[in-house]
Parts: structure tokens; sequence; C-alpha cells
């Protein structure tokens, strides 16, 4: 870290970067906590230019976008790709384990 700035200037430098920015919300997916994936998402948001910005080219109202960003905040999916969108990064799903198949319901 530079002398003279702190932790959450250095990420917010990083998350700029594209990649660092879904291996970051990845990493906050993987943890399987809902609170900390709407910071780690508000964080590369921030990164983005602010939340100003953010909900101009999201077309989400400003107001709207900081009460589904907050921790006890519960977006839509269109929202969180929009969201995503804006940062330059694409949700993908892929499969837990690869070569698995899942099981038929009787």
């Amino acid at each position: 870290m530079k002398a003279g700035r702190n932790y959450y200037d250095d990420l917010i430098e990083d998350l700029k970067n594209p990649k660092e920015a879904a291996a970051y919300l990845n990493a906050a997916l993987e943890a399987g906590d809902k609170k900390a994936f709407l910071l780690a998402l508000r964080n590369v948001l921030e990164a983005c230019g602010g939340m100003t910005k953010v909900s101009r080219h999201a077309r989400l109202n400003r107001v709207s976008l900081y009460k589904i960003l907050s921790k006890d905040g519960n977006p839509e999916l269109n929202s969180i790709i929009a969201l995503l969108d804006v940062a330059g990064i694409r949700l993908q799903m892929v499969p837990k384990s690869p070569g698995k198949t899942h099981q038929k319901a009787a």
C-alpha cells in the first residue's frame, strides 16, 4: 500500500479493473453472505464513478440504488444485471462440480 493512502482507496483503485472487480464479487458470492455481496457490489460501483453516475447508466433511481445496496437490500435480478453491466461484468452460471449431472426428481 502506498504511503498516505488507506485500504479503501487502494481497493477502489484496484476495482476499476473489471477482472479484479469480477474476482472480488465472486469471492463475496462464494462466502455465501448476501450482505457481503451487496457491500462488494457497492464498492465495485463506487470504483465505476460513484452512485450518481451508476444510477444514470443503469437507469435506476439513485435513492433506490442506495436502498438496493444497503445491508438490508433485496435487489431483483434485473437490477443486479444492470449494475454489473455498468461495471463491465456479466453474470454467468457454472456447475458446482464439473462433470456431475443433477438427479432427476422422482
